[in-house]
């Protein structure tokens, strides 16, 4: 959200990642007994990332330079969707590394477009596995974005196929209104994802995991999906996690009433000490965002909902599913319960 970056460009080493090495050195001694997180703890193997740090992309930014060199994709809008490939370099977690003690972090080594640009020639990377799809929010790069995705899946140890999709933001403060309409813009293309992956056969789930504004695209597609399915689709989809949504009550409400059972698919992460959800309700108006709302209020449109309002130590509060470790176990834990 709005102020989820003002103090990177101040910061020595990555924010992100020092937070992680902080998170894991001290998640059990300072937020084992916090109260609607310590029991959704889940047993953790390795991530599908140590073996195959393979990321799968779709965007509907425009290309830089045919997307063969950083930045790979700008801030506009293309005029048709991009699926790719991405390698993805995790930190050296040796003893004796800066990641270990985190001050390292991980780096995208590169971007293949997939050459026919047809999403189905890339899910067959996912080759049947789940796939957990990450949708950011504001002020967002394509490098920070898909880094953010690499970073999630790694932590809850997913194992499947990971995908980033990438609306067009413009990555600057005074930018909301651009990125806003950017991520509605981008809701077809991202619910053309959401078809290929529902119509293929087999037993491939999909997972989401969508932060701030990415919300708001992600459920409008959920409603797009569910108006073309029904009630059928919902046995493709597993969890939905709405990290901080940056959504308006009343259009949350709304929309959860018209996507039938995939409204008990979805777990809100919220936090009423959300800084930055609290400076965007004040641009919406004086409206409550649905990640700045007390907990009760959220429950009663039958959704799941976990209150992190004492779990971050943090100034703004608002990328708790990167940053603590208990958070990540929460959606873990909707991950492994879906499947029940």
């Amino acid at each position: 959200m709005i102020v989820r970056h003002l103090r990177q460009h101040q910061a020595i080493v990555s924010r992100r990642a020092l937070l992680r090495g902080l998170a894991s050195a001290t998640s059990l001694l300072a937020l084992g007994g916090c109260s609607g997180l310590g029991a959704t703890g889940a047993s953790y193997d390795a991530s599908s990332f140590s073996v195959d740090p393979t990321l799968l992309i779709a965007t509907t930014r425009k290309r830089v330079n045919g997307a063969r060199a950083k930045p790979w994709f700008g801030p506009e809008r293309a005029s048709a969707m991009t699926v790719a490939k991405a390698r993805v370099v995790p930190p050296d977690d040796s003893r004796l590394s800066l990641a270990s003690v985190g001050l390292a972090d991980w780096r995208l080594d590169g971007v293949e477009p997939i050459p026919s640009g047809e999403i189905d020639d890339l899910l067959a990377q996912a080759g049947g596995l789940d796939v957990l799809i990450y949708v950011h929010g504001f002020k967002q790069t394509f490098e920070t974005a898909a880094l953010d995705a690499a970073r999630l899946s790694d932590a809850i140890r997913f194992r499947g196929r990971t995908m980033v999709f990438s609306w067009p933001s413009k990555a600057g403060f005074f930018d909301y209104a651009y990125d806003r309409d950017s991520a509605m813009w981008s809701r077809d293309d991202f619910e053309r994802v959401l078809h290929s992956i529902v119509a293929v056969p087999g037993a491939s789930r999909i997972h989401i995991v969508a932060h701030s504004m990415g919300t708001m695209l992600a459920l409008e597609s959920l409603r797009q999906l569910h108006a073309e399915y029904g009630d059928t689709v919902s046995g493709r989809i597993g969890a939905v996690v709405f990290a901080a949504p940056d959504i308006d009550m009343d259009v949350f409400s709304s929309a959860i009433k018209r996507i039938g059972p995939l409204a008990r698919k979805i777990t809100v992460i919220a936090a009423t000490n959300d800084r930055a959800l609290a400076l965007s309700g004040r641009l919406a108006g004086g409206m409550t965002r649905v990640g700045a709302a007390e907990k009760a209020a959220i429950e009663q449109l039958g959704v799941r909902v976990i209150d992190a309002s004492d779990t971050g130590w943090g100034i703004v509060n608002h990328d708790l599913f990167l940053s603590n470790a208990e958070v990540q176990r929460v959606i873990r834990r909707s991950i492994d319960t879906s499947a029940a």
